[in-house]
């Protein structure tokens, strides 16, 4: 069962599990999960190792930083002693802004897998962090993944907040 479609799916869910999280209290709705990367195809789901589970925390926080991508890589780095999460799968229910994504290079995440992508404003996307051929790492890119319902969570989000300004 090692990292197919129906793999990413179970893991893009807890991620929006989390963006709802922040949705409940105002916060815009993206939630991200780092997974310990499975060693062999026969371990279950229920086998792997869930490092860090975060939500988007700047409005609670009063904190630019606290994108949901960047306190879970502060969780997996505890929970791991190690800056470097060399083992390891990030699943993000929005494309990485430019911030989160240097955070991810930095910390050498080998694999990201994100549900919606973000071509106005996405780490990747626009700016090509993920990729970009200055940097000493470049970590696999997995899109698309439960897209719809990352999609309406965030567009469910927004419609609200206009109607309740009006």
């Amino acid at each position: 069962m090692i990292m197919t479609p129906e793999f990413h799916s179970h893991f893009m869910r807890l991620a929006l599990r989390e963006a709802g999280a922040a949705a409940e209290v105002g916060e815009v709705p993206a939630g991200c999960v780092i997974i310990r990367r499975p060693d062999s195809d026969d371990r279950p789901l229920a086998a792997v190792k869930v490092l860090a589970r975060a939500h988007n925390q700047t409005e609670t926080l009063k904190d630019a930083t606290a994108h949901a991508e960047m306190i879970a890589l502060t969780q997996a780095s505890a929970a791991l002693g190690d800056w470097r999460l060399t083992d390891t799968v990030l699943y993000v229910t929005k494309e990485p802004c430019p911030m989160c994504a240097g955070a991810i290079v930095l910390a050498r995440v080998p694999f990201v897998v994100w549900g919606v992508s973000d071509p106005k404003r996405g780490g990747h996307s626009v700016f090509s962090i993920l990729d970009h051929q200055g940097l000493n790492h470049r970590p696999q890119i997995i899109r698309d993944v439960l897209e719809q319902e990352c999609l309406a969570m965030l567009q469910d989000f927004f419609r609200e907040r206009r109607a309740r300004e009006l």
